[in-house]
């Protein structure tokens, strides 16, 4: 090769080093000016959140001293209170003002009527609100315990308020207030629940806890809605893991319920939880108990066979996948072991007489414990 040709190879080869060197450079240019963007854009957003937190923790308006009476209920929850505050534009934002309580662990809000102005902080309106006098003495609490029924529901009611269970009943299920109340709680109370398959519409929704009352013959309305104060609440807690579950709230609260029904108290429900969802992912019915007793709408310790044809869009023998609301009421237990199940490759579970729950694999193994377990 002539010494000519060798440079002008030299040359090509340089050329194409000076090109790649530029191309790097290029690259290396465009990589930082996107880290740039992306860091100024997640600045700029958890600025802006920062600024927006900040903001909705001021006072509304500082140099607005005009009072305004504000009434607290009894039996309000923190989200019920930020709503009454924001609609009466003491504070920003209710959300904001649910979670600031919540990171300060305040606790001890009392019912009453209050004298509050846009211009307070919000530790201000806090100690107001903690300060305040009952202005009745306590009439009756109802205790709701967890995996009951809209009926059950209603008989406890009932007794504690010299209603009949059927004039209870009948109002749960009165469609006026079952309207007012989806406009009340329209992320809670969503058109899910007026499906034509639905047997009651609030069936799973009030949540199981005790309540206290200070009125004398409240109505249902009045009983009803701390409970649902309770139920957004406590599933506010979980936003992210029904998310990332792809669960509505009917959804969840209806898998909640079957979980709920099924358990014992020897029982890890997250095992069940797992049953469920590898049957529902196999295709195969789930095939619970309770479903069938909720469609016959009768309370008893033993499903017999014949009960298994009942003809029902709650009848999980008949039909795959989830009932078409709840069963009953479901507590956090129960919610917690929806959103996460074991891992598991179990499809069947059995109940023994003694409470204890046995978990199979297979049919075979799972009829070999019911020879010997039940008799």
């Amino acid at each position: 090769m002539s010494q000519e040709n060798k440079k002008d190879k030299r040359d090509i080869i340089r050329q194409k080093m000076i090109e790649r060197q530029s191309e790097a450079r290029l690259v290396r240019k465009i990589v930082l000016i996107i880290a740039i963007i992306l860091v100024i854009t997640v600045g700029a957003i958890a600025g802006g959140g920062y600024f927006y937190i900040k903001s909705a923790i001021q006072p509304v308006d500082p140099d607005n001293k005009k009072e305004k009476k504000i009434e607290i209920p009894i039996g309000s929850s923190s989200t019920g209170i930020g709503k009454i505050l924001e609609k009466n534009g003491i504070i920003k934002d209710a959300r904001v003002f649910k979670y600031y309580i919540k990171f300060k662990n305040e606790t001890g809000f009392m019912a009453g009527e209050y004298t509050l102005n846009p211009s307070m902080t919000i530790p201000e309106i806090i100690n107001s609100l903690k300060t305040g006098m009952l202005q009745e003495e306590l009439v009756f609490k109802l205790t709701i315990p967890e995996g009951k029924q809209l009926e059950q529901i209603a008989g406890i009611i009932a007794e504690k308020t010299n209603r009949s269970a059927n004039e209870v009943m009948k109002q749960l299920n009165d469609p006026s207030l079952i309207k007012s109340l989806m406009e009340k709680y329209p992320n809670l109370l969503t058109e899910d629940i007026l499906d034509k398959d639905i047997k009651y519409p609030l069936e799973g929704y009030l949540f199981p806890a005790t309540y206290s009352f200070y009125k004398e013959n409240p109505t249902i309305e009045e009983i009803i809605t701390p409970m649902l104060d309770k139920t957004v609440d406590v599933l506010d807690e979980y936003q992210i893991a029904m998310e990332e579950r792809g669960f509505s709230v009917h959804e969840l609260l209806t898998i909640s319920s079957l979980i709920e029904e099924e358990a014992t108290e020897k029982v890890d429900r997250n095992k069940i939880a797992s049953v469920f969802y590898n049957r529902m992912e196999t295709g195969m019915p789930l095939q619970t108990d309770p479903t069938v007793l909720y469609a016959q709408g009768e309370h008893k310790d033993k499903v017999l066979y014949k009960d298994l044809e009942i003809d029902s869009p709650y009848n999980t023998y008949k039909y795959p996948g989830l009932t078409p609301g709840p069963i009953a009421n479901a507590g956090v237990v129960s919610i917690e072991a929806a959103l996460v199940p074991d891992e598991s490759d179990f499809l069947y579970f059995l109940a023994t007489s003694t409470g204890e729950v046995l978990f199979s694999k297979t049919l075979e193994e799972h009829n070999q414990k019911k020879a010997k377990h039940i008799q």
